[in-house]
């Protein structure tokens, strides 16, 4: 009984962290565009909403999902499903991404004399904020378990887990080990750390 109790738990606390995911990433995409279209904000304003986006909203999907299956589907295999409420993020993450690109391609357009490179610009920045949107979540987002089925199942399997165990990996690369003001930092410390020893 206890180990049945431990694996719901396990379930439980993973559909939240997936959910948790999600919603940070759609935290990033909406930071990202209010950047880019130079809304004027207070950042202590919006902080706590952004912490309720990201780790609040996950808590309305899941505790609905496992009063609903400990209610009705009480059985060991009816936890391991997961829930619907994984789709919404990435769709709209998917709104917001094309309309940051859009406002990329008219500021790179407008600046299209000082950037000869202006299309190889756009494609870089796509795909940079690929990882960090999660964009790929959208490219199996019709394709459920329930409906792909041999080669296109493990296709699709292979893919997420590829790009969900690396993503975190992709946005710490591109956004913080390729910035040009954390490798100054950096060798900054390591200077100094020299000195030191």
């Amino acid at each position: 009984w206890q180990a049945a109790l431990g694996c719901r738990a396990a379930q439980v606390l993973m559909q939240y962290c997936i959910l948790a995911n999600h919603y940070w990433f759609l935290v990033e995409a909406v930071y990202l565009y209010k950047l880019l279209i130079g809304a004027v904000f207070s950042e202590k304003n919006y902080y706590r909403l952004y912490l309720y986006l990201g780790w609040g909203t996950p808590v309305v999907f899941v505790v609905p999902w496992m009063a609903a299956k400990y209610l009705k589907e009480n059985a060991e295999e009816g936890w391991l499903c997961s829930m619907g409420a994984t789709d919404c993020p990435p769709q709209i993450n998917l709104l917001i991404f094309m309309r940051i690109l859009k406002v990329i391609l008219a500021k790179l357009r407008a600046n299209q004399k000082g950037y000869a490179d202006y299309k190889l610009r756009l494609a870089k920045a796509t795909l940079t904020l690929i990882p960090l949107f999660g964009i790929h979540e959208v490219i199996f987002i019709f394709a459920t378990d329930e409906q792909t089925t041999g080669i296109l199942r493990y296709i699709k399997v292979f893919f997420t887990l590829f790009l969900n165990s690396f993503q975190g990996f992709l946005v710490a690369v591109l956004y913080c080990f390729a910035n040009k003001e954390v490798k100054s930092e950096m060798k900054k410390k390591w200077q100094l750390w020299k000195l030191d020893h």
